[in-house]
């Protein structure tokens, strides 16, 4: 088994690293400067709208479809009728002898509120 010549030199650089580039390499390197600052801010406005196309669809999701929902009613409740006023829709059910109004936001159809109706003892 034979080592290599630890003799051998190490290759020199054919440039001295000290010497000032000549106008066709300074040419150059501003040539790329300005095309990397064009690259990076292409990037960024690529990236922005991406990110805001996102956030747009997240906070309006008034053209999406609304999954099933049922709503429970308490045992022997019946709904009496069921209207829109705005963007609720208003059910007045009868439960019990009483009667409450339950509202619904149209666009999520998740329960706005309850109103009960009850009589003086």
């Amino acid at each position: 088994m034979t080592y290599p010549s630890s003799a051998a030199k190490a290759p020199t650089d054919p440039a001295p690293s000290d010497a000032a580039p000549d106008p066709a390499q300074l040419r150059f390197i501003a040539r790329m400067r300005w095309m990397m600052l064009i690259s990076g801010a292409t990037t960024v406005i690529a990236i922005a709208a991406v990110i805001s196309v996102i956030g747009y669809r997240v906070l309006h999701q008034e053209g999406s479809v609304v999954p099933d929902v049922t709503a429970l009613l308490p045992k022997g409740a019946r709904i009496v009728s069921a209207s829109v006023a705005g963007e609720r829709i208003a059910v007045v059910v009868e439960a019990g002898g009483s009667i409450e109004v339950r509202t619904f936001d149209v666009k999520t159809l998740r329960p706005a509120g309850t109103l009960k109706f009850a009589t003086e003892p």
